[in-house]
């Protein structure tokens, strides 16, 4: 429940945050749950709490309703915590995984599959010459950044579970398109690659919890990347691919 870079406190807020953002809607309000295993240390909730309230403040969220509930000991990991959400989506945006269209510009806000390797690294006791931590972090200011830029944005998906690939494919047969990415442009951290190879794992299959993916109308791509560029979680913004007409459904990558 605790890892390098964040806690199930914060992740809790940012993944409810971020799946109202991928929609292009502003987030406003939250339900917090919590489902408490008997015989958690008063200290470790005071902790997780305490995450909450910041990652609340930090996505300009509140938190207006909840619930707790005690469990007996063993039915529950320590601690479960369930989120809902609820933010408006400015009138003329239209974003949706079925939007893709050919000659589109594909964005990736960062690197990849830091979240995933930092709790891996936690629950195998991997160590490393710099610190790694998750990139769990709210992105309803770089989306409103982003569509200020330009209305046409087609796409949008944070690349959680399944990681970078799992969510293009999931786009590439929603919107009957082919995807072509460039294994140079998609950046991964000498940590993360490391990590990758001891374990058996591709970090494009590697799960994220502060980065999008943008699917953008060519013609505003430039814009857009710039307002990405220009926000604190943005800063390493690529266009690592684009969208194609061919072999609808199929994702490929040029190494």
């Amino acid at each position: 429940i605790f890892f390098p870079g964040g806690d199930i406190g914060k992740l809790s807020v940012n993944g409810t945050v971020n799946d109202l953002a991928m929609s292009g809607a502003k987030p406003l309000y939250l339900s917090l749950s919590f489902i408490i295993e008997e015989g958690l240390p008063q200290d470790e909730l005071n902790k997780i709490v305490d995450s909450v309230q910041k990652a609340a403040q930090e996505a300009r969220v509140e938190i207006i309703t909840g619930d707790t509930k005690v469990v007996h000991r063993g039915s529950a990991d320590k601690l479960f915590i369930n989120t809902a959400g609820v933010g408006i989506i400015p009138e003329g945006v239209n974003i949706s995984g079925s939007n893709a269209k050919p000659e589109d510009k594909v964005l990736l806000s960062g690197t990849i599959g830091d979240h995933g390797i930092a709790v891996l690294s936690q629950r195998e006791g991997l160590s490393f010459s710099t610190q790694l931590e998750s990139d769990c972090a709210p992105l309803g200011s770089l989306v409103a950044e982003m569509l200020e830029a330009s209305p046409n944005i087609h796409c949008l998906r944070d690349p959680t579970r399944g990681g970078l690939a799992t969510t293009l494919n999931e786009l590439a047969k929603q919107s009957k398109v082919s995807i072509r990415i460039e294994e140079e442009k998609v950046l991964v951290r000498e940590e993360v690659l490391a990590a990758c190879e001891m374990l058996g794992f591709d970090p494009l299959h590697v799960a994220n919890e502060g980065k999008l993916v943008a699917i953008v109308a060519a013609k505003d791509a430039d814009k857009v990347l710039k307002a990405m560029r220009g926000n604190h979680y943005g800063g390493d913004t690529a266009i690592i691919g684009e969208v194609r007409a061919e072999h609808p459904g199929r994702v490929v990558m040029k190494t």
